[in-house]
């Protein structure tokens, strides 16, 4: 249960690090914005949408997580009546959502361990989840979305560029983007001990 709670603690400090570190991208979308620098601001735009959908996918970790500490609370509750701990399928099913969650994988794999253990799931059995079909699907759906985020970060400086300019697509490759990212934001970062700190943030985000 202590574990649930420190994961949950940790789930919450990675949350208002990846908002925090977004501020400082959108400064840097509206400097871009404002040089005409499409190919930065959307980068950047992109960075942000990705950086909302791993917000969101911690908020359900978390909920789960939650969910998790709840039903094993019943659990413990139930086993001071009859005895021993009774296996919960509802937990199980919540411990192979998160193991499926690439922020959770690794905790979820050690956590389901100790639950095998005392009796309250069955094993697990770790299935590899194969992503790469979606992949295409996901990478169309961010980019509808980095339009949106330009237009709510930069505002008219992206509504006044030319609308070619505003719908060109960014064909470079993933770590060019990540280098067009980091550069942009250096910019702005004078103290190299910071710019190397929000560095390592960025790479939480991205994994």
């Amino acid at each position: 249960m202590e574990k649930l709670r420190n994961e949950c603690r940790n789930i919450e400090r990675q949350i208002r690090d990846i908002q925090r570190e977004e501020k400082n991208v959108q400064k840097s979308i509206r400097d871009a914005a404002k040089r005409n620098d499409m190919v930065s601001a959307k980068s950047l735009a992109k960075e942000i949408v990705r950086s909302r959908r791993t917000v969101n996918r911690l908020h359900e970790n978390k909920a789960q997580l939650n969910s998790i500490s709840m039903h094993l609370g019943e659990s413990v509750a139930i086993a001071r009546t009859v005895g021993h701990l009774s296996k919960s399928a509802e937990v199980m099913k919540l411990v192979n959502n998160l193991i499926k969650a690439p922020e959770m994988a690794v905790t979820m794999q050690e956590f389901s361990k100790e639950m095998t253990k005392a009796g309250v799931i069955e094993e697990v059995v770790n299935d590899a989840v194969d992503t790469a079909l979606d992949s295409e699907d996901i990478e169309d759906e961010i980019e509808e979305e980095v339009d949106k985020v330009l237009t709510a970060i930069a505002g008219e400086t992206a509504a006044e560029l030319p609308e070619a300019a505003r719908k060109e697509r960014v064909k470079q490759p993933a770590q060019r983007s990540h280098e067009v990212f980091d550069d942009v934001i250096a910019e702005d970062v004078d103290d190299e001990e910071e710019m190397e700190e929000i560095r390592a943030r960025l790479a939480k985000v991205r994994s």
